[in-house]
């Protein structure tokens, strides 16, 4: 279990960090210090993030509640003050598996190698999240900062996404009968719609090629596919995050079998 949550983070996590000035040595050896966190009650009503309580399945007595959770800390490289999504009642199994991706998704972002000392915070904007029948889908958004500061900072992405039916992380391999099949739709169907977002038709046309890399930060909606891009993705800095949708209608010839009444629940 342990190994596949760490695949489904390392596929789910994209930093967008391009225009930084990124200079100094290696990440020391030593090990970090543990994490501490420190539970929160978060109360969330629908708008540009997503966070509901809905019914489970029979075998759950209680509905789903999405949250959040602070993760405070430091290493040699990095100090980390976060909140991420986390998630409660419902089965267990899928609870813990949603709350231990997301945490492993943060991990991995402290871990990492940038070149220079940084600090992790809050994202200047929350990420999309989505409770459904039979999908758990969220995105975490993370502010990064050089230390000592650079120009800006820049953002981090992650997302995880849960088939409730299963307790299982979903990446873009499962959601997709031919991988490399649904990159290519993605990508087709991203160049469509990018132009009527803030990228407006002058988009990065690298930032959709139809890679993992590229695509790997999304979150199931009812309406269909959402795709997360990251700073300098699709365009300058100054446009933002911009995330656009790609209805299940255009994409249900290429899911796997059983996936589109799942994501789209």
């Amino acid at each position: 279990m342990t190994r596949l949550r760490s695949m489904a983070a390392a596929l789910a996590v994209t930093a967008a960090l391009a225009g930084c000035s990124t200079s100094g040595t290696a990440t020391p050896a030593s090990a970090p210090s543990a994490p501490t966190t420190t539970d929160v009650t978060v109360t969330t009503e629908r708008a540009e993030t997503t966070t509901t309580a809905v019914p489970t399945s029979s075998e759950s007595a209680e509905p789903y509640v999405l949250g959040s959770t602070r993760v405070t800390g430091s290493t040699a490289r990095a100090t980390y003050d976060v909140a991420i999504p986390q998630l409660s009642g419902g089965d267990l199994a899928v609870t813990e598996e949603f709350d231990e991706s997301m945490r492993a998704a943060l991990q991995d972002q402290i871990d990492r190698d940038y070149g220079n000392d940084f600090a992790l915070s809050d994202g200047y904007s929350r990420g999309y999240a989505h409770v459904g029948r039979r999908v758990i889908s969220a995105e975490q958004i993370t502010g990064w900062i050089a230390v000592p500061p650079g120009a800006h900072g820049n953002s981090l992405l992650a997302t995880v996404t849960i088939d409730v039916d299963t307790a299982q992380p979903i990446s873009l391999g499962d959601a997709f009968t031919d991988l490399d099949a649904g990159l290519a739709r993605l990508s087709d169907r991203a160049a469509d719609i990018l132009p009527t977002t803030r990228a407006g038709g002058g988009f990065e046309r690298s930032g959709i090629e139809p890679t993992v890399a590229n695509f790997g930060n999304w979150t199931a909606s009812p309406e269909g596919m959402n795709i997360h891009f990251g700073d300098y993705q699709v365009g300058p800095y100054g446009i933002g995050l911009v995330t656009i949708t790609v209805p299940w209608t255009e994409l249900s010839d290429v899911l796997a079998p059983g996936m589109l009444e799942v994501l789209s629940s």
